[in-house]
């Protein structure tokens, strides 16, 4: 049995994901950083769920976000599901749009965790050997400055979306100040400051020069990196870089494992009324269990 997502409220995410065999479909383009703006947008307001950051590679996303009300299984199979029928259509194209598998979605424990992750989003693109600094990506790239910023306003795309139908005709996106911060001038600052050492330290280790934009905008949606993926990869769930926060941290979701294979050993064996364990998600969503913390 896949080990079920704990999903708590009010936890922060480092979220990723894929393109279908490391394909260019998510490639820069005007209809695609309009897709999946609006979506985003869009998904972050029907779900409640704070955006801090993000980035859109060729192949892969990620997003920074918080998610107040245990929802973010929800908020991205909306994500994932229009973007895919939206950009598939702009490309003509039916097959799958995602790797198999599910989505990561790894919890940030502590406000320091945040700012790492977030820097790591936002020097993705000179990591990857693409363009010099983030700023030159063209693709989807949330500036620091957005943060606690000006929300931005993305009109709806005229391709897939219905002009008729009952999605908005423009939406904001704000990008929000993450948890356990003071103020979103200190966090911007203190991120600008973590984003120039990953940058600089990316730059080093690109060997062959990068890319470039005119050669990132002239690749085919079809194509994909010359370079193979590593195989058998960790998947982590939780990113602590203090040591023993981090052991706390495990040491609590190997807790909610053991208690919900307890819960579901007993339901299996007609114990309808047993409590799952905080956190459980899917149970809870689609068959109404009792779990702990709600009613």
């Amino acid at each position: 049995m896949t080990a079920p997502r704990q999903v708590l409220p009010g936890t922060t995410y480092l979220v990723t994901r894929r393109c279908s065999q490391r394909q260019f479909l998510l490639r820069p383009s005007a209809t695609t950083n309009q897709v999946f703006r609006f979506v985003l947008a869009l998904a972050s307001r029907r779900y409640g769920i704070q955006v801090h950051a993000f980035c859109v590679l060729s192949n892969h996303f990620h997003l920074v976000v918080t998610d107040p009300c245990a929802r973010l299984p929800a908020f991205h199979q909306f994500l994932d599901s229009l973007v895919a029928r939206a950009i598939n259509t702009s490309h003509g194209r039916r097959e799958s749009f995602w790797a198999p598998g599910s989505f990561s979605a790894v919890a940030l424990v502590a406000p320091t965790d945040v700012l790492e992750k977030t820097a790591y989003v936002l020097a993705n693109p000179v990591a990857a050997g693409l363009v010099r600094r983030g700023r030159l990506w063209p693709g989807l790239w949330s500036a620091p400055e957005q943060i606690g910023g000006d929300p931005v306003r993305t009109p709806r795309p005229r391709r897939f979306f219905d002009p008729k139908g009952y999605l908005p005709e423009a939406i904001d996106l704000e990008l929000s100040l993450p948890p356990g911060f003071g103020t979103a001038g200190a966090f911007r600052e203190a991120l600008l400051a973590a984003l120039s050492d990953r940058e600089a330290q990316a730059e080093r280790t690109v060997r062959r020069g990068f890319l470039g934009v005119a050669k990132v905008l002239a690749q085919r949606p079809t194509r994909r990196p010359a370079s193979e993926e590593e195989h058998r990869r960790l998947r982590p769930r939780v990113a602590a870089r203090d040591r023993w926060r981090r052991i706390e941290a495990l040491g609590q979701l190997l807790q909610f494992l053991h208690s919900y294979r307890r819960a579901w050993a007993a339901r299996r064996a007609g114990a309808l009324d047993v409590i799952f364990p905080a956190g459980t998600y899917h149970l809870r969503v689609a068959h109404g269990v009792p779990c702990a913390g709600y009613g």
